[in-house]
């Protein structure tokens, strides 16, 4: 059986504010079209299907056009809830879904009523976990402690693993996948990836997964194998400058006769690339060395030492898509440990007018001119006030 695994397609995401729907539509008809070149039985989907818990009418248009295109081409689908997702609302109709080869499992003991699947050496269970709050289902639970992730998860598993064992036998092994939406301890997070819990609670030990042929994970936005057996996908899209340089894609799994076969990682195609670049205001508006990021998503950090005026319009005349701006001078001025104020005092207006100027530009002290404007300025005040 081929398995394609992808996860955490958050559909009604923005970045900086710009819809990626078009963008998340090509990649996901790409997604379709590999899983039909490649022959693929079910693609799953290991959480975070939406955004949000409350889904925009055009957010289930783009999900039900790819489902209804893995339907036409006789592709199975298994997704899960992830903790974005409203388990209701992704849930809904999944009964009738299901009919369709379609399996949306949402309710909290979802695991314990493998979806299964069959190729030409028998059956292959899916065991979709979806994300489970333990502040939300430990009444259901009274025999176990439910506070963290980590509890939560070891309970789920714990019932695939005896399920898998009753199901065993010399004869016929029993060949399986499990799916979850959660931190393996030692993943990479973006600065994407909402905190599932608090206090650090979230993290759960690779050991948890052990048992099933291959373990599909979701959450963690950027592409991690933990083992031959357990890993993530990462997001379809980029959804923030911490995933530039990252990958886009998803791992075709091959399970043979007994068991895990190949494991291959497939790229999808990335609609805007991401580029960070350095520099000063006029290098980045003139060097050739920044045509590559002309009509990528950009995030500008400028060197000046001096904070250029109209930066951002100035850099979307060459970067039409550059989306943050950060002000990062080359050197910093250095004011010791005294406050502003203990800085200042008993100074005389020019003086203190000169050092607050050097302090907002970083060390940089007053022109000539400027000072010449400033001398003027306090003599006109000096002779207001002895007027009075």
């Amino acid at each position: 059986m081929k398995i394609l695994h992808s996860s955490d397609f958050h559909i009604g995401r923005t970045f900086h504010a710009t819809s990626t729907l078009d963008h998340l539509r090509q990649v996901l008809a790409a997604l379709v079209s590999l899983a039909v070149q490649q022959s693929v039985d079910v693609l799953v989907v290991s959480g975070d299907i939406f955004d949000t818990s409350t889904p925009a009418a055009d957010h289930y248009a783009v999900l039900t056009e790819t489902l209804t295109a893995l339907h036409s081409e006789g592709i199975a689908v298994v997704m899960t809830s992830g903790n974005h997702d409203s388990a209701t609302r992704l849930g809904f109709q999944s009964q009738w879904a299901s009919q369709a080869g379609i399996h949306i499992l949402t309710e909290h003991d979802a695991y314990s009523r493998p979806v299964e699947l069959n190729d030409e050496f028998g059956p292959v269970l899916f065991y979709g976990i979806p994300y489970l709050e333990p502040s939300l289902i430990r009444h259901l639970h009274p025999e176990v402690e439910l506070r963290s992730q980590q509890q939560a998860l070891s309970m789920a598993m714990d019932a695939v693993r005896a399920d898998l064992a009753s199901r065993a036998s010399d004869t016929s092994p029993v060949r399986s996948v499990a799916m979850a939406h959660c931190f393996v301890v030692g993943g990479e997070a973006s600065d994407v990836e909402r905190d599932i819990t608090a206090g650090g609670l979230d993290y759960v030990s690779l050991s948890t997964f052990d048992g099933p042929d291959y373990v599909a994970l979701g959450h963690i936005h950027g592409r991690a194998v933990f083992s031959e057996r357990v890993r993530y996908s990462g997001a379809p899209l980029h959804y923030s400058f911490s995933e530039a340089n990252k990958p886009r894609g998803v791992w075709l799994i091959d399970l043979g006769a007994t068991g895990l076969g190949a494991v291959e990682w497939h790229d999808l195609p990335i609609p805007r690339p991401l580029s960070v670049v350095t520099g000063t205001l006029n290098d980045l508006i003139t060097q050739s060395e920044y045509n590559s990021a002309e009509q990528h998503w950009v995030s500008a950090i400028l060197t000046d030492q001096q904070r250029p005026l109209d930066a951002m319009a100035k850099l979307r005349e060459r970067f039409a898509y550059c989306v943050t701006l950060e002000f990062q001078p080359d050197t910093s001025a250095d004011h010791g440990t005294a406050t502003y104020a203990q800085r200042v005092q008993s100074q005389s207006d020019p003086t203190l007018i000169a050092g607050f100027l050097e302090y907002v530009r970083n060390g940089v002290g007053q022109t000539d001119y400027e000072r010449e404007c400033i001398a003027d300025a306090l003599a006109q005040v000096g002779e207001t006030e002895a007027k009075r």
